[in-house]
C-alpha cells in the first residue's frame, strides 16, 4: 500500500515514513474496500448480481482506484447483459491503470467481433422500443419486442422483470412466474424478480401451481385421455378398432365413395377455378413487374449515359488544368491522381500516394475555380477505398501508441469519407492519449454530435466526461 500524499510505500504504522501523514484513516478505508470487493466477489459467485453491484459500488465509493472491484463490476453489468456499463467500467479502468489491465481484453471480446457488438445494439434498441410501447399502452407490440430481444439475449435481465411484469398486467401469471424464475435463474438476488415471483403465485389458484409445475400430467378414463397443459385440459378420444365398433365397417365404405364422388362433381370444379384465377393474377403482376424493371432499365441508362458524361467532363478539365504550370502544389497531385484513375482504376496504391499531399485547406489555398468541385467528384469514386486504407494505417500506428502518425492518417481517413465514425472516434483517441485534449474534446464532441446514435457516440460521451473530470 502506497501514500496517498507522497506514493511512498507504508508500513505497519500509522503514519508514512517518508511525509509523516496521518494513513490510520486512509488504511481502514482501503481495507474496508477491499472487504467490500471480496464481499462482491463471493455473491457473482453465487450469481447473486444484484448483491455483487451493490457490494462493488461500495468497494469503489470508498476507493475509486480500486481496479479489481471497477473490472469485476463491468463483468458482471455484462452477465446481465448491460454491455454500455460494463464498457464504461472498464474504460474508467483502463484510463486509471493504462498497463497490464485485464479491461483491454474484456474491452477486445467486445469491440473486436462486429456481430456481437451489433447484437447487442439491437438488443438496446429493441428494448427501448418495448419501452417505448409501454409508455404508450401498446402492451402487445411490448411484449413482441421483449420476446425478440430475448431471442437474441436471453441473459439480459431487465427484458425478463419488464416481461414478466407486463404479463402480470395481462392476468397471464403462469408466464409471468416463468419469467420471474428466468430472472432468479440468472441473479439469484434480485429483489424484484422474487416480488414478481411471489406476486404470480398470490395470484395463481393451487390446481394453476401444480398444474404448472407439472405440464405433462395425464388422466386415462374408459373413453377419453386427458391431458393438462398450462391452463387448458386437452381432451383426447381413445383409439379404438373400427370392427370393434357398432356401425358396419360397409357404411365406412360407403361414406368414403359419396365422399369422393362429392368432391369431383361438386368440389373439384371451383378448385380447377380458382386455381385458374390464382394463375391469372400471377401472369398480371409478372406483367407489371416486367414493365416496371422496362421503365427502371431506361433510367438506369440515362444515368449511366450522364455519368460518361461527367467523365468526359473531368477529362477536358484534366487535359486544362495539366497545362498549367503547378508543379509540386496539392493541385497537380490531385490531377496526376485523377489521371492515373482514369488510365488504372485499380491502381490504388499510386493513387493514394498522389493523394496523400492532397486536403481540403490546400484546394482552398490554391484559390482555383473547379478544384474543389473535382476533389469533391473524385471522391464519390475513391474516397471510401481510401479511408480504409487510410484508416487501417491509422488505427495500426495508433495501437502501436505511434501517435504523430496516427493522427494524420486517421484524419486523412475522414476527410477522405466523413460517414466513417471509427477513424473520427479512434482520431479523439489518438489525440487524447497524446495529451492533445483540447482537439481531442472537440473530435469527441463531432462524434457525439453527428453519429448520435451509434456505439461511438457513447463511447465518445463518457471520454469527454473523464477529461471534464480531470480538467476540474
Amino acid at each position: 500500500m502506497k501514500c496517498y500524499q507522497c506514493g511512498a510505500e507504508l508500513t505497519e504504522r500509522d503514519y508514512c515514513p517518508n511525509c509523516g501523514t496521518g494513513v490510520k484513516v486512509y488504511k481502514r478505508i482501503i481495507a474496508l474496500s477491499n472487504r467490500y470487493y471480496n464481499e462482491g466477489l463471493e455473491r457473482a459467485g453465487v450469481r447473486n448480481l444484484s448483491g455483487a453491484v451493490e457490494s462493488l459500488h461500495q468497494s469503489l465509493k470508498l476507493n475509486k482506484s480500486n481496479i479489481q472491484a471497477r473490472n469485476l463490476l463491468g463483468l458482471v453489468y455484462y452477465e446481465c447483459g448491460e454491455v454500455v456499463a460494463a464498457l464504461s467500467e472498464w474504460v474508467i479502468s483502463k484510463n486509471l491503470k493504462p498497463d497490464d489491465n485485464v479491461a483491454d481484453e474484456y474491452m477486445d471480446i467486445v469491440r473486436n467481433d462486429p456481430s456481437r457488438l451489433e447484437m447487442f445494439n439491437q438488443t438496446i434498441k429493441k428494448y427501448n422500443i418495448a419501452l417505448n410501447h409501454c409508455h404508450q399502452d401498446r402492451l402487445d407490440m411490448a411484449i413482441i419486442q421483449l420476446k425478440k430481444v430475448l431471442s437474441m439475449n436471453p441473459g439480459f435481465i431487465r427484458a425478463h422483470l419488464l416481461l414478466a411484469l407486463l404479463y402480470l398486467n395481462d392476468g397471464n401469471y403462469a408466464k409471468a412466474k416463468t419469467e420471474a424464475q428466468k430472472s432468479l435463474k440468472l441473479d439469484s438476488g434480485n429483489v424484484m424478480a422474487a416480488r414478481y415471483l411471489k406476486e404470480a403465485e398470490a395470484m395463481m389458484l393451487p390446481q394453476d401451481i401444480k398444474n404448472h409445475e407439472d405440464t405433462t400430467k395425464k388422466q386415462v378414463t374408459k373413453d377419453v385421455v386427458r391431458y393438462q397443459s398450462g391452463n387448458e385440459t386437452i381432451i383426447q378420444p381413445v383409439r379404438t378398432n373400427v370392427f370393434t365398433r357398432s356401425g358396419s365397417i360397409w357404411g365406412i365404405v360407403l361414406g368414403i365413395v359419396l365422399g369422393i364422388a362429392a368432391a369431383c362433381y361438386l368440389i373439384l370444379p371451383a378448385r380447377i377455378q380458382e386455381v385458374n384465377s390464382t394463375y391469372k393474377k400471377q401472369i398480371s403482376t409478372i406483367s407489371e413487374e416486367s414493365d416496371a424493371k422496362s421503365a427502371q432499365v431506361g433510367e438506369y441508362e440515362q444515368q449511366i449515359s450522364s455519368l460518361n458524361a461527367d467523365i468526359e467532363n473531368l477529362k477536358e478539365e484534366l487535359a486544362a488544368y495539366e497545362s498549367v504550370d503547378t508543379t509540386g502544389s496539392a493541385t497537380v497531385n490531385l490531377m496526376k491522381a485523377v489521371s492515373l484513375y482514369l488510365n488504372e482504376p485499380d491502381n490504388m496504391d499510386a493513387i493514394e500516394a498522389q493523394m496523400d499531399s492532397v486536403n481540403l485547406d490546400n484546394l482552398e489555398e490554391t484559390g482555383a475555380a473547379g478544384f474543389k468541385d473535382l476533389y469533391d467528384s473524385f471522391m464519390v469514386l475513391v474516397g471510401a477505398e481510401l479511408s480504409k486504407r487510410s484508416y487501417a494505417k491509422g488505427y495500426e500506428a495508433y495501437r502501436s501508441e505511434n501517435f504523430e502518425e496516427a493522427i494524420p492518417a486517421l484524419t486523412k481517413a475522414f476527410q477522405y469519407d466523413n460517414t466513417n465514425v471509427d477513424a473520427l472516434y479512434n482520431l479523439g483517441n489518438a489525440y487524447y492519449e497524446s495529451g492533445d485534449t483540447d482537439n481531442a474534446k472537440v473530435t469527441y464532441d463531432k462524434v457525439i454530435t453527428d453519429f448520435a446514435d451509434t456505439s461511438s457516440a457513447s463511447s465518445a460521451e463518457t471520454k469527454l466526461a473523464e477529461i471534464n473530470n480531470a480538467t476540474n
